[in-house]
């Protein structure tokens, strides 16, 4: 079985910040590692080359592949900035449509900049994912 990719590092979130980050984008980066660090109760540590990540979760698919994960997090993908979080469900759907401009897929909830939402609505999204993360596969190990 194909071993997980993404691990934590002892990377420095600042210096991947400063390698990837426009000037918006590192304003922006710092406001999200402000409200994920609020949410989770987490320092932001990098997860491989890319992804700045927020608490941890073990999982375990039915296939028997299994792994280590951030419960939420960030990466830099050219103009846009990625965030990780589960939106499925009703009531995440229903405040997709509240958050204003962004693109959504599985697990990738892609925006350009933090003004064009409603950062309201994005802690309430982050804060239902990890809720559901936490309810599937438990507490932080």
């Amino acid at each position: 079985m194909a071993e997980t990719k993404t691990k934590a590092t002892n990377a420095s979130v600042d210096d991947y910040l400063a390698s990837r980050a426009n000037a918006q984008q590192l304003s922006d980066c710092h406001q999200l590692i402000t409200l994920f660090g609020d949410v989770t109760g987490e320092a932001a540590i990098m997860w491989g080359p890319s992804i700045v990540g927020f608490g941890r979760y073990r999982y375990t698919y039915d296939s028997g592949h299994s792994g280590e994960a951030p419960l939420t997090g960030f990466a830099i993908r050219g103009r846009d900035i990625v965030i990780y979080l589960l939106a499925e469900g009703p009531e995440q759907e229903q405040l997709q449509q509240q958050l204003g401009k962004h693109k959504m897929g599985k697990a990738c909830l892609y925006i350009k900049r933090l003004a064009d939402l409603d950062i309201a609505v994005l802690k309430q999204l982050v804060v239902n994912s990890v809720a559901e993360l936490q309810r599937r596969y438990g507490a932080a190990g």
